[in-house]
């Protein structure tokens, strides 16, 4: 089924505020409502919590292991007669172990191969929200990695390749590496077309405490930088404001206060919030309780330019003689802003996280006149070089 068709729902949030039972909620209701839904986590209790117990519903946990094997095994045979020249050993199946990452690979590639099923909605746990944004950059961030190390302009030259292979009698080492860079260009390229896909939404989960509110906004600026931002947001763990009891009424009436901070930022963003109640004890099989209604749940995607980015530039020339480059950064403080320019790309970075971006072919005929976060938006100001713009 192509990946237009179907619906991707990402589920992130802070570090135990209960992700994995919101994502196994709402997979397990979508299920029960008919939808033939698939639940991908890497948590052993709510794979087996769930395996077979609601009809409509698959539950996959990723293999970091198995995929990391798979991926250099597959690696290995392909370049087995370069290996062989230089004199390496292959590698054994029972001596691969997973590096740090290969969690990301391995989710990654469980949401590409779960868009050629025929699911009407996948449900993806992902990691806490810093990992998580880190995660969906990630095949943007290694495209980019790809083309600068193996660029397109200099594969002219493989026509070559076939000559010299010959009177060598090995295929020759640059000749391997175009190919291997092909494959993970096309593997992650579609990769990026879920993730940027039309029925893609990502889900926030919260507690309502400060934490809470920092994860918030460290979601909303960290997704915005990369053109996505959060569908909805689920409080979770709400206690009930009438509650007797004076400890529980205190910390009710400590998280109710802390919710009027989340609506509102929901509400600048235009975005649902779905309080989900506290259920005095531990998840077990997921209850409708925690699922997030999907109805409610609008695939967001920031204001596109006219190549998919998000940012869009302002023609102020007229008027005030610059060209007006903006980025929305909903949550962004000044302090953890900083923007470089280098060469024909703005190097934002934001909370902690950092997107190179390529300027528009106008603003790399500008300079940098300044800079400034306004209303959560980042915008720059770009005055033409007299030396490289058409009288």
């Amino acid at each position: 089924m192509p990946a237009e068709a179907v619906r991707t729902l990402l589920v992130t949030g802070g570090g135990g505020a209960g992700r994995t039972a919101v994502a196994a909620a709402t997979a397990a209701a979508a299920a029960r409502s008919g939808t033939r839904t698939l639940l991908l986590t890497g948590e052993r209790t709510a794979a087996a919590a769930l395996d077979g117990a609601v009809p409509d519903l698959a539950v996959r946990r990723t293999d970091p292991g198995g995929a990391f094997q798979d991926a250099l095994l597959d690696l290995q045979s392909r370049g087995g007669t370069l290996l062989a020249l230089l004199g390496a050993a292959p590698l054994d199946p029972e001596e691969l172990t997973p590096l740090p990452g290969a969690e990301a690979l391995a989710l990654l590639r469980a949401v590409r191969a779960a868009q050629d099923a025929a699911w009407g909605l996948v449900v993806v746990d992902l990691p806490p929200v810093r990992e998580a944004v880190t995660l969906l950059a990630l095949p943007g961030q290694l495209r980019r990695y790809l083309a600068r190390l193996l660029p397109a302009d200099r594969q002219a030259a493989r026509a070559l390749r076939p000559v010299l292979a010959q009177l060598a009698g090995v295929p020759m080492p640059a000749e391997w590496a175009y190919d291997a860079a092909a494959r993970a260009d096309r593997e992650l390229a579609a990769v990026q077309a879920v993730i940027d896909a039309p029925g893609t939404s990502v889900t926030v989960v919260v507690e309502p405490s400060g934490h809470g509110a920092e994860v918030l906004r460290t979601a909303r600026t960290g997704l915005a930088l990369h053109g996505l931002g959060p569908a909805s947001v689920a409080v979770n763990r709400l206690l009930p404001a009438s509650a007797a009891d004076p400890f529980t009424a205190g910390l009710a009436a400590a998280q109710h206060d802390r919710l009027k901070s989340f609506t509102e930022a929901c509400a600048a963003d235009g975005t649902p919030l779905h309080e989900l109640p506290h259920l005095g004890r531990e998840a077990g099989l997921p209850e409708e309780a925690l699922a997030v209604p999907l109805a409610d749940i609008r695939p967001y995607k920031a204001a596109l330019g006219s190549k998919g980015e998000p940012w869009s530039v302002l023609d102020r020339l007229g008027e005030d003689g610059y060209l007006e480059w903006s980025l929305p950064l909903p949550g962004a403080g000044k302090d953890g802003l900083d923007l470089v320019r280098r060469g024909d790309e703005l190097v934002v970075d934001a909370e902690g996280f950092r997107r190179i971006m390529p300027l528009p072919s106008a603003l790399r005929r500008c300079t940098v006149q300044g800079a400034a976060l306004r209303d959560g938006v980042l915008r720059v100001r770009f005055t033409p070089d007299p030396g490289l713009w058409p009288r």
